[in-house]
């Protein structure tokens, strides 16, 4: 069920969307396609889809050239930021409409659709309109009715995007056990870097139609390509023309030696269990952040003066200059 994609290329008018991509997505894997908006993660998507076509290159799914096929013989199944549900059709019906168009027999599609809503834990919804769920159970319908069909590949854009912060957390945790469960090759769209890092076995990162970089989550963080991917996942600040992340700049209110950098807290910010720093080195204002019980201990306060050193080993790539 691997998605193999080669020198794919896109552009809409005087805008390149795609240029030569070339990736491969492996078999049962969930992989998210990260990257900012407008960088070319959901055009590739849908021409995997079939929903786009590319200017050049190929697609081939389950090691068929599937480049020139329609939508409907790719056997993917494509779930929407916004649900696209049938209004006056119930919970139940929305799920089986796929089923129904394929003109399977009648006691198969209510076997089917009876094992998916279980799976989505909407099995007690089966009778309800779409307008009488919330938004998460919506899109767990929507997830339902793509899987009705037994798709070879599953396709999400965005499947969380329109919801609040709480919803989205729960479902990412539900599609990684749904996923565990089902072992379809799933493809997902994302711009949150923390739902790619906490969902996805693989992630592509894409900017500007290229992929900047491929790989697990935890090899993109701890071991990013370049400064683009070091900085998308996850904050960053610099210190001595190199970036380096903030949780990873050691605090010291006594010099340490070995070459720790001497600065003056200018601003503190409580969020939660974490403390956000302010420190002016030199002529940076230098971010780093502590827990709340190291920052009592150490007596954070403005105006303090401390020391910065990195963690050893914590990942640091040349500070980009500017073109000129």
């Amino acid at each position: 069920m691997s998605i193999e994609v080669t020198g794919i290329s896109k552009r809409f008018g005087d805008f390149v969307a795609l240029d030569d991509v070339s990736v491969h997505l492996p078999t049962g894997q969930l992989t998210a396609l990260l990257g900012p908006s407008g960088g070319g993660k959901s055009t590739l998507l849908r021409i995997i889809a079939g929903l786009e076509s590319a200017d050049s290159g190929t697609v081939e799914i389950e090691g068929k050239d599937a480049t020139h096929l329609t939508p409907q013989k790719r056997n993917v199944g494509f779930v929407f930021q916004h649900y696209a549900a049938f209004k006056h059709l119930s919970v139940a019906r929305n799920v089986a409409f796929g089923l129904e168009i394929r003109k399977r027999p009648k006691d198969e599609i209510a076997a089917r659709v009876k094992e998916l809503l279980e799976l989505v834990h909407l099995d007690q919804f089966a009778d309800r309109l779409p307008a009488q769920l919330s938004g998460g159970q919506r899109q767990r319908m929507a997830l339902a009715r793509a899987l009705a069909v037994e798709p070879s590949v599953l396709l999400l854009d965005e499947p969380f995007g329109a919801l609040d912060a709480k919803v989205r957390k729960e479902l990412r945790e539900w599609l990684r056990r749904l996923h565990d469960e089902v072992h379809v090759t799933t493809v997902f769209v994302t711009h949150d870097q923390e739902e790619a890092l906490e969902v996805s076995d693989e992630i592509v990162v894409i900017n500007q139609g290229r992929i900047e970089q491929v790989g697990s989550p935890d090899v993109l963080y701890d071991e990013p390509a370049n400064d683009f991917v070091m900085s998308f996942l996850g904050p960053v600040t610099s210190l001595g023309g190199r970036l380096i992340r903030p949780h990873d700049l050691h605090v010291y209110v006594d010099d340490p030696g070995g070459g720790a950098s001497r600065g003056v807290i200018t601003r503190t910010l409580r969020v939660g269990f974490e403390v956000r720093l302010d420190v002016q080195v030199g002529d940076d204002s230098v971010q780093s952040v502590l827990t709340r019980s190291d920052a009592v201990q150490l007596g954070i306060t403005e105006g303090l003066e401390v020391w910065l050193r990195p963690t050893v080993g914590a990942p640091t790539i040349a500070v980009p200059v500017p073109s000129a």
